[in-house]
């Protein structure tokens, strides 16, 4: 295991869209790979695979995190270019206006 490279993956129902959101709208580094997948390049060159599955369903928890320097500028970016937040006020999670939950570890939008 030692020299095995670990990488991760996630299903979509359409990876068109997923391209369009991924390196279009987040401005990411993608690369198209076998059998109709992509290969969105994160740090370090690691790879995440996603990969089309025609009964998908979204998944109910974060698969990504970007942490990013200034997450209020991130979410401004962000809905400028349609990004809408969720907007969360339960015992576990609360988010503010911009859709942010502070103060509970990481600033997470």
């Amino acid at each position: 295991m030692d020299t095995s490279k670990a990488f991760s993956g996630f299903s979509v129902d359409n990876t068109s869209k997923a391209k369009e959101f991924y390196a279009g709208v987040l401005g990411m580094k993608l690369q198209e790979g076998e059998m109709g997948t992509l290969e969105l390049i994160i740090a370090n060159n690691s790879i995440v695979i996603i990969y089309p599955k025609p009964n998908h369903v979204p998944a109910e928890f974060t698969i990504l995190n970007f942490p990013v320097s200034n997450i209020d500028e991130a979410v401004d970016e962000l809905k400028e270019s349609g990004i809408e937040f969720l907007q969360y006020n339960n015992e576990s999670i609360k988010t503010d206006h911009k859709g942010v939950m502070r103060g509970n570890g990481p600033n997470i939008a």
